[in-house]
């Protein structure tokens, strides 16, 4: 079996090289705040493997004590990446302290008369914690987390056990026997060469699926509303017309237009117009079910999709959203400008192209128009062939 001096430095190797390949890869682009600090995490690990390599078996324990304590550090360090990655709000107040205690406890030791076995116990407890502690974050229970989040939480975690294991059987006397290697210690060893390989490539892919995410979003989101865009409104919107379709059920759409928005812009400055959207779109977002579909086709005008509603239904639900809206109010425009919205509403016939039901919805919302505004009007049937 592998011995530790050769073990050492496979992690020295694997850790440094690791962060030259996340340095190459920060240089592509803009990459998330967490990725800096988990390059210098890994450089940091890297290092103190590598001292430990280097150190010959009668280097005095001082020499042991420092390396170990380059290692914390460096394992904290990935901890705080994990921590910045997933936006913990106040993880400095306790990772700061907890690393900064562990670390005078371990240099005091020595004072006390712990010899290389106790500070070999003490090493492995403390990385055991910081590897429960990152496995903890990977795993928060009530939290969604991707399949590639949990295999690096488990990794952590089957780590974080080895170590406790390795630590236990040390302190026992039984984990080294003879200078070879126990079983807790190769499995210690195998453990702590997969949380290399794993969380080096998978901290990577975790910012690359955020990354992906994201970008995904900047597609299918109104970036001032926070509403769907046109394409992924149609795109929701034909899906969920199939689905009624095939349930039988009804859907109602509603084409919605805010009053003299024009007239705001001329008047007060885009800026203005800008709040006025946002305003509405929060107002109708408050007023909605979690499964309606709610849009941004361009400028002032959005569209409004309700599965499982009849055209009875929509009409009532777009006389409450008409009056949310009136009763809303733009922070410091209260007496120059009173928001209203104009409301043509249609049910979606079965068979109908979302198109057709759109250009009905449109006819019905002009006519709330030209009928004075801040109105709800009902759209005529879908023309029958003969």
């Amino acid at each position: 079996m592998i011995d530790i001096k050769t073990f050492m430095l496979v992690l020295a190797v694997g850790n440094i090289a690791f962060a030259m390949l996340m340095a190459g890869y920060a240089r592509s682009g803009a990459v998330h705040p967490a990725m800096r600090t988990w390059k210098w995490a890994k450089l940091v690990q890297g290092v103190a493997n590598l001292l430990a390599y280097l150190q010959s078996d009668a280097a005095p324990l001082w020499m042991g004590v420092g390396g170990a304590s380059v290692l914390v550090l460096g394992i904290a360090m990935e901890a705080a990446a994990y921590c910045t990655f997933f936006g913990f709000q106040r993880w400095r107040r306790i990772l700061f302290p907890l690393t900064a205690l562990a670390l005078l406890l371990y240099h005091l030791a020595p004072l006390a008369g712990a010899g290389a076995r106790e500070l070999g116990v003490m090493l492995s407890l403390m990385v055991a914690l910081f590897s429960g502690a990152m496995a903890a974050a990977l795993l928060r229970p009530g939290r969604e987390a991707s399949a590639l989040q949990r295999i690096i939480g488990i990794n952590n975690l089957v780590f974080s056990a080895a170590m406790a294991l390795r630590a236990c059987f040390s302190h026992a006397s039984l984990g080294v026997v003879g200078g070879a290697p126990g079983v807790v210690q190769g499995v210690a060893y195998i453990a702590g060469y997969l949380l290399m390989i794993v969380n080096g490539f998978g901290f990577l892919l975790l910012c690359k699926e955020k990354d992906d995410r994201a970008m995904a979003l900047l597609a299918t989101i109104d970036s001032l509303t926070g509403l769907v865009n046109r394409r992924a409104f149609f795109e929701r919107t034909e899906s969920a017309r199939m689905l009624a379709a095939r349930l039988g059920s009804p859907v109602a759409l509603m084409m919605l237009d805010l009053d003299h928005f024009k007239s705001l812009n001329d008047r007060f400055g885009h800026a203005a117009g800008d709040q006025a959207l946002c305003v509405f779109s929060a107002t109708a977002q408050a007023s909605l079910r979690e499964h309606d579909i709610m849009g941004r086709l361009g400028g002032e005008e959005f569209a409004l999709v309700m599965p499982g509603t009849c055209l009875t239904g929509a009409l009532q639900a777009a006389e409450r959203l008409r009056l949310a809206v009136q009763g809303a109010h733009l922070a410091g425009l209260e007496d120059a400008y009173a928001m209203t919205v104009s409301i043509g509403v249609v049910a979606i016939e079965p068979g109908e192209h979302i198109n057709a039901a759109l250009a009905r919805a449109d006819h019905a919302l002009y006519a709330a128009k030209s009928a004075g505004r801040n109105r709800v009007e009902a759209g005529q049937p879908m023309p029958q062939c003969a």
